[in-house]
């Protein structure tokens, strides 16, 4: 993994210097062209859940620069606040949004049939479905000998969605559980934003 992270994190420094030294001319369509470059970030990336921070780092450190280029930042100017003044997520939590909105598409049947089986709600499970968990909208996590198997979707995903709050595990419209869940995960990294 650490291989493929590595060349996923130089490709895309490659397209941020080139973005970079346009950027006076490019002016507002920065932002569309970081799209792409940050679309490779999110692709696939729910393979990269229960990865150590060492081996995102690339990851987060390209998120760093893509900020910086938007921003106008310099180089020694800390991230953090211009990161959630983009609202944007950190790479960790990016790949806990897409493992949970994969687990809330296959409970909804919006998902192929091999990835939803995969997936165990306690409240299918006879003398389980009695216990608060079940009405909690939690899922069986299988217990594993090795750590590479708690990164195993059929793993790490319900460890996911079982952290969630009840409220955001119920809802029904993706829509609605995508915005909340951003905001949930947002939340949980940077804080509650104050409303004045």
């Amino acid at each position: 993994m650490r291989s493929h992270v590595s060349r996923v994190a130089q490709t895309c420094f490659y397209h941020l210097r080139r973005i970079r030294a346009v950027r006076r001319q490019l002016g507002r369509d920065v932002t569309v062209r970081l799209a792409l470059v940050l679309s490779r970030l999110d692709y696939c990336n729910a393979l990269l859940a229960g990865l150590p921070a060492s081996t995102l780092a690339p990851f987060q450190r390209v998120l760093h620069a893509a900020v910086r280029t938007v921003l106008g930042l310099k180089p020694r100017v800390h991230v953090t606040p211009a990161l959630r003044e983009l609202h944007w997520l950190p790479v960790a939590e990016k790949i806990q949004y897409k493992l949970c909105l994969l687990v809330h598409k296959s409970l909804l049947g919006h998902m192929p049939e091999y990835i939803s089986d995969l997936l165990t709600s306690v409240a299918n499970i006879p003398g389980r479905s009695t216990l608060c968990t079940s009405s909690c909208g939690n899922l069986v996590v299988p217990p594993t000998r090795r750590r590479i198997g708690d990164r195993a979707f059929s793993v790490a995903a319900p460890q996911a969605w079982n952290r969630l709050p009840t409220e955001l595990k119920l809802l029904r419209s993706t829509d609605l559980f995508r915005r909340d869940l951003k905001t949930f995960l947002f939340d949980s990294v940077y804080g509650h934003r104050d409303t004045d």
